[in-house]
């Protein structure tokens, strides 16, 4: 599973992921120039929200990486075109631009941005869903259609091609007798180890008296974030919310959704559905302190995470009356359980 300091370190692991340039306006809208294509140095550092020299540096640093997910300099006829084209009367000979690959790029390098942060957490969130969605076009057997994981079809081929062929060559070679039967154990034993891995998987993802429901966070796992408020959403009405709107967007004022518990108090609710190798830092519970209880003056506020809380977010939280609903009591929350602050 690939880590956010590893994507930091790793060019490799960056441009294995450079086309996934959706998650740019999963976290904010990511202005372009006229031609639709691309956005110039200014642009950049205003979507990070740092200064230009934090950009141009960066830059200087990774010029050759840049160059290979499309930065380059316009001048002569383009650069003139280009200028046309957006009313522009600057007189610089010529312009850096970005294409949108390398504007991911520059958030999988830079550091000091909150904005380049959360682009590297919904990039790894959804290499996270695309690494463990389950594989299609399962391998028919002679009584049933095997499950799709990988090693349940490998099995199949070990057990009923590889084996019966080593069998086959046994009976007929005598030159490489042993050898062939030293073989055939070891794809045998390979076998018998992914059995047994697969039954392993089919224990944890089933369900488990302690967790009755399992499998409810695989299922907000291969949620997209307007899906994930929209299951909180359904858990407020169930537990006896009104006036339950789900607001989103970029007009929601530093929340996902508001409501009114059943004897009339207010709520407000952030949702963050992050990986759960991820965590919810400080800084973000900060940052809804200041919504929840300034903008909004709410008497209830719900922090609803799919991942862990670093311990200083949870101390600040409780310090602040917010409610932190991480990963575990999200689960609890979505099998049946009651949110108790709700009543």
């Amino acid at each position: 599973m690939i880590s956010e300091t590893a994507l930091l370190e790793s060019p490799a692991l960056r441009s294995g992921v450079l086309d996934r340039t959706d998650v740019l306006d999963r976290v904010k809208v990511l202005s372009l120039l006229p031609d639709g294509m691309h956005v110039t140095t200014s642009m950049v550092a205003t979507y990070f929200e740092v200064g230009l020299e934090a950009i141009k540096s960066l830059v200087k640093d990774h010029r050759a990486e840049l160059e290979g997910s499309g930065y380059h300099l316009l001048s002569g006829e383009p650069l003139r075109s280009l200028k046309d084209l957006s009313g522009s009367q600057s007189r610089a000979r010529s312009m850096a631009l970005f294409s949108r690959r390398a504007v991911l790029n520059v958030a999988m390098l830079l550091r000091d941005s909150e904005v380049a942060r959360q682009v590297r957490v919904y990039l790894l969130d959804m290499e996270y869903l695309a690494r463990t969605q389950p594989v299609e076009n399962p391998v028919p057997t002679d009584t049933a259609t095997l499950d799709a994981r990988i090693d349940q079809r490998i099995t199949h081929i070990l057990g009923k091609t590889v084996v019966p062929m080593f069998n086959a060559l046994i009976e007929t070679s005598s030159d490489h007798r042993r050898e062939l039967i030293a073989l055939r154990t070891g794809v045998q034993r390979i076998e018998k180890r992914l059995r047994q891995h697969h039954s392993r998987l089919q224990r944890l993802e089933g369900p488990r008296e302690d967790r009755p429901l399992a499998g409810v966070m695989a299922a907000m796992d291969a949620m997209n974030g307007r899906e994930f408020e929209e299951h909180v959403a359904a858990l407020l009405r169930r537990d006896g919310c009104t006036h339950v709107t789900v607001r989103g967007g970029g007009r929601d004022r530093g929340v996902d959704i508001t409501a009114v518990t059943a004897d009339g108090r207010t709520i407000v609710v952030q949702c963050k559905r992050f990986a759960p190798h991820l965590s919810i830092t400080s800084p973000e519970i900060q940052k809804f302190i200041g919504a929840a209880k300034v903008l909004h003056s709410s008497d209830i506020a719900l922090f609803v995470a799919t991942c862990p809380f670093t311990r200083d977010a949870q101390n600040i939280a409780a310090e602040s009356g917010i409610t932190a609903v991480h990963r575990g009591l999200l689960e609890e929350w979505s099998a049946g359980a009651p949110l108790t602050v709700l009543h």
